[in-house]
């Protein structure tokens, strides 16, 4: 008699999955991967949001914000945004594929889990967030190198962060799918 219970695994993955797909795509499409402010010649409360698609000056004061800023330092020349906007929609697409795949594997449609199935997607899934990862990482290395007004100061943006939080998610939820493979391994 098969047993009714989706396994543990499979109920973590679909959590952490979607979650870090929402937080990864959030921080793909915002322009906050980093703050500069203090910028030499501007007004005290102008920041400047730097994002891996769009650069937005707001004035913190009157809460005015205006994107689509001309990129004069040559900012999204670096090898570090041109990966990040390489490889963050290539690893959201990488999740909803991983998250498809998943959704086959685990008890939808059949009385019991496909367990192999539901490994695959765990390897797909962990793939996608370290394909989200590296960009986060390096991004991050390289954030005071990237061109900036001397004198500003620069900060990280909340953008990136979200990218950090959801690549980490997408990777606890795709080890917990590849643990699937254990029960794989024993039938």
């Amino acid at each position: 008699l098969p047993s009714m219970r989706t396994p543990t695994e499979m109920i973590v993955g679909l959590v952490l999955c979607p979650c870090g797909l929402l937080l990864t795509l959030t921080g793909t499409l915002a322009p906050g991967w980093r703050q500069v402010s203090l910028i030499p010649d501007q007004p005290m409360d102008v920041v400047w949001e730097q994002g891996i698609w769009d650069i937005c000056r707001e004035r913190q004061s009157t809460h005015d914000r205006l994107c689509g800023q001309a990129d004069e330092l040559g900012y999204f020349e670096q090898v570090p945004v041109r990966v990040a906007q390489g490889l963050m929609p290539s690893s959201l697409v990488v999740t909803v594929v991983g998250l498809v795949v998943a959704t086959l594997g685990v008890r939808c449609w059949q009385p019991e889990p496909r367990h192999l199935v539901a490994g695959v997607a765990g390897l797909v899934l962990l793939l996608s967030g370290l394909m989200s990862l590296v960009p986060s990482s390096w991004y991050t290395q390289e954030l005071w190198a990237l061109p900036a007004p001397p004198g500003s100061t620069l900060t990280v943006g909340y953008s990136l962060v979200l990218s950090y939080l959801g690549s980490c998610l997408e990777i606890l939820g795709g080890l917990a799918l590849a643990l699937s493979f254990h029960q794989c391994c024993k039938e």
